[in-house]
């Protein structure tokens, strides 16, 4: 027995198919309110998998730390890209 097949707006992104993508697109809410809820869906997807588990180690603490490091040094390289030339002598 086949099953239903799933609604476009229910499909998650990774099942989507490349000629399905701006359709897909289209249907997603780019509002502030649909993009904050759409970071605190993710935020609580990370929380309940890497942080709130019975048995923790440091995965999901180093993923955050790694993150911020990353992210500080984007925001950071157009003034070490300068830096980076200048002479100290």
């Amino acid at each position: 027995m086949a099953q239903a097949p799933v609604p476009l707006k229910d499909t998650k992104l990774l099942d989507v198919k490349l000629g399905q993508l701006p359709t897909w697109l289209a249907m997603r809410d780019f509002t502030p309110g649909g993009v904050v809820g759409a970071l605190r869906r993710g935020y609580d997807r990370y929380y309940n998998k890497y942080i709130n588990v019975k048995k923790g180690g440091l995965g999901g603490i180093s993923m955050l730390l790694a993150s911020y490091v990353v992210v500080s040094y984007i925001w950071s390289y157009s003034h070490l890209k300068h830096d980076r030339h200048r002479k100290y002598h």
